[in-house]
């Protein structure tokens, strides 16, 4: 196991401090412009048109709106998939949904994901693309998560081909974020 200094902890601490204070003092029609011009960055991708199953995260009241982007691609007959979270082995499982509204409950976090009802697991070599959430982020596609590493424990199985893509205001963005060893970059970054 790899031992962090107090001063690698402190600094990931202190940015996700910092931005998430940013986030939390957007103004909600600013946040949600900011969102539909990230939405249609996204559906412009050609991986994400090329893409058969997109696995999104379901966003939180201040984070880049996921909800319109996940109704949007299931009205284009896109298979979507959202995060189950399972504390007991602390991972992701990947699960798809048909009807965000129906389907979706508060689980752990405060964050919606799939009621246990409605769990229908896939797997990871299905997903075509995964639309990473982030704190924070740097030009090369360096994120800080909410400090739990479920995301980077997901992606770490991820096949390689796979595109992950973060979403994210440009009051995310940081000069630099150093990257510890099993922290895993997006290979695309799209903000607004």
């Amino acid at each position: 196991m790899v031992k962090l200094s107090e001063s690698q902890i402190e600094n990931k601490a202190k940015i996700r401090k910092e931005i998430l204070a940013r986030l939390r003092s957007q103004v909600n029609t600013e946040r949600i412009v900011k969102s539909d011009k990230i939405k249609r960055r996204l559906f412009k991708e050609k991986c994400f048109k090329n893409a058969e199953s997109v696995m999104f995260y379901v966003s939180k009241s201040y984070e880049v709106d996921t909800s319109s982007m996940i109704e949007e691609a299931l009205k284009k007959g896109k298979r979507v998939i959202v995060p189950v979270t399972n504390p007991k082995e602390k991972k992701l499982i990947p699960s798809e949904i048909k009807c965000p509204s129906k389907d979706l409950a508060k689980g752990l976090f405060g964050i919606r994901e799939p009621k246990k009802e409605c769990i229908k697991a896939v797997d990871i070599k299905d997903i075509d693309m995964v639309i990473v959430p982030g704190i924070a982020f740097d030009d090369k596609g360096n994120r800080i998560g909410h400090g739990q590493g479920y995301f980077d424990r997901f992606l770490k199985y991820l096949p390689k081909k796979t595109p992950t893509i973060g979403l994210a205001f440009k009051l995310q963005l940081v000069r630099r974020i150093k990257a510890l060893p099993w922290d895993i970059p997006v290979t695309k970054l799209i903000t607004a």
